[in-house]
């Protein structure tokens, strides 16, 4: 029942006409999805995650992606892989439940519709999660949602 309230799309930042990356997010986790040029070796491609940095690019050359992150990630559980020319970057959140208008501080903001709905798929996932015998695909807030970090004592911790 929890891929039902998983993302149904990713979010894109474009720079210009070139989309610079692809994202979407879950309780846990920021995900980036960064397309590769064609014909470079993946063993090239580097990434580092630091807890308010990331920093993308291929050896020799300009970072393509050096920038802060909007909120800081756990670095031991964050980490980075390529398949199929696409570089996948795990960001694990430091704040579980925090929702994340842009992965990168400043760039490519969800607008205040879009942001609220995050929140309320973030907030199911959370009533999912607690409550794993329930089905909360199909449920709506009327109103303005709770943050799910904060409502009703917390998101629990294991």
């Amino acid at each position: 029942m929890a891929e039902k309230l998983a993302p149904e799309k990713r979010h894109s930042f474009f720079h210009g006409s070139q989309k610079v990356f692809e994202w979407d997010q879950t309780l846990d986790e920021v995900n980036m999805y960064i397309t590769l040029p064609n014909g470079v070796p993946t063993k090239l491609v580097y990434c580092k995650i630091q807890s308010k940095h990331v920093e993308v690019g291929i050896k020799g050359n300009p970072p393509y992606m050096n920038h802060d992150l909007s909120s800081p990630v756990k670095t031991d559980s964050s980490f980075w892989t390529i398949e199929d020319d696409i570089l996948h970057i795990t960001l694990q959140k430091r704040d579980k439940g925090q929702t994340w208008s842009s992965p990168i501080e400043g760039q490519g903001q969800l607008d205040a519709y879009a942001a609220d709905l995050e929140q309320k798929r973030l907030m199911l996932q959370r009533f999912q999660e607690e409550n794993p015998g329930f089905d909360f695909s199909q449920a709506q807030f009327s109103g303005n949602c709770p943050d799910p970090r904060t409502f009703m004592g917390g998101i629990r911790s294991d």
